[in-house]
């Protein structure tokens, strides 16, 4: 593990660092830090090596960095667990937090590049009735420091080239309904990361949506459809009855979007019920009048989830992703990393332990 990384024993004590938007961090670090440039070597230990303890400043005299320990801390989540490489080499990282809530993240090399797959809550709220997350129970929003922390141990522990990252919110929990934190931590990652290497999914927020439009620097948009109508998408993500579909793709319409950017429409794949050609052409006319893309999921399924939910078979997988390609969409079928290790789409937990639960019916109100 990266020595930039120690997690104090008053943790819960003092204000995180990491919490602070750049600029608020920059302005309090003035207050009490002389001279000036001793801020910017700060702020670079901080946000471009991800020091998780001001110990580690090499350049910064010790009684400033006593100073500072005594008043703040860097601290970043506690590596509880990690599991052993997939053989395709995703790796997932299970997080303790100073409360005790706990968290995960995935690490996944693709040949010439590599994503991070973070969270975003401490749970899920949302309620889709397809992920594992919010089975468990639905949590608290993180903290900066909390995500940041995340980026960072991961980033340091395998050694990654800034250059050559992705990152996603993918995790657990939706981004959107953690705001303010989700920007702060965006406006530190693109001291790393250019905003187009960056990925933020949602399970279609509309005033998230509205407030993210109006962000001088936007990540990528990712935005969970999953049925191309009203009645079914509201069965498997009960959430959507209140930010329904017509408003919804209203909204994706209108959100602004850099030249060469797409907003990617995700679409877990359920076998009988949202995979037919019928289903594809419906969602090829869906989402008309926007730049976009397709990510066709094939479901991931697991113990904790409904039992009628099932991955489809490749020849349905292919024959929705044809008829998609025939009506002039551009469609890409993610073949989800880690599922033999559960850190696949939809399966983050959060926790050890296995927990089941009986599905007999066809829809069952479960949560993301």
């Amino acid at each position: 593990m990266s020595s930039l990384w120690r997690r104090p024993v008053t943790i819960e004590l003092l204000r995180n660092l990491h919490d602070l938007a750049p600029d608020q961090l920059r302005a309090t670090l003035g207050a009490i830090v002389s001279p000036p440039f001793r801020v910017k070597q700060i702020e670079e230990w901080m946000h471009g090596r991800g020091a998780g303890s001001f110990d580690v400043m090499s350049n910064i005299p010790k009684d400033v960095r006593a100073d500072l320990a005594a008043r703040f801390t860097l601290a970043f989540p506690h590596v509880v667990e990690r599991t052993e490489p997939a053989p395709d080499g995703t790796q997932k990282y299970l997080f303790s937090l100073a409360d005790g809530n706990r968290i995960e993240s995935v690490y996944m090399p693709m040949g010439e590049r590599t994503s991070i797959c973070l969270s975003s809550q401490a749970g899920c709220a949302v309620g889709c009735t397809f992920c594992v997350t919010g089975f468990f129970g639905a949590g608290r929003n993180l903290m900066p420091s909390e995500m940041l922390g995340q980026f960072f141990v991961v980033r340091n522990e395998k050694q990654i080239p800034t250059e050559s990252m992705n990152v996603v919110f993918m995790g657990m929990g939706e981004p959107l309904l953690n705001f303010e934190n989700l920007v702060t931590t965006l406006d530190v990652l693109y001291m790393n990361i250019a905003p187009k290497r960056i990925t933020v999914s949602t399970s279609g927020i509309i005033p998230g949506l509205q407030e993210l439009a109006k962000l001088e620097r936007r990540p990528n948009l990712a935005v969970s459809i999953n049925a191309p109508d009203r009645k079914r998408r509201e069965e498997i993500m009960p959430i959507t009855t209140k930010y329904p579909l017509d408003e919804l793709m209203a909204e994706l319409r209108r959100f602004p979007l850099e030249k060469g950017r797409d907003i990617t429409i995700e679409y877990v794949l359920l076998a009988g019920y949202n995979d037919s050609p019928a289903d594809a052409r419906a969602l090829a006319k869906l989402i008309r009048g926007f730049q976009s893309k397709v990510n066709a999921i094939p479901f991931n399924e697991d113990v904790n989830l409904p039992s009628w939910m099932k991955r489809p078979s490749e020849a349905a997988i292919d024959r929705f992703v044809d008829t998609l390609v025939d009506a002039g969409v551009r469609v890409t079928v993610r073949r989800s990393k880690g599922r033999d290790i559960a850190a696949a789409c939809g399966q983050l937990r959060g926790k050890t332990e296995a927990k089941s639960r009986a599905t007999g019916g066809r829809i069952v109100a479960g949560r993301r």
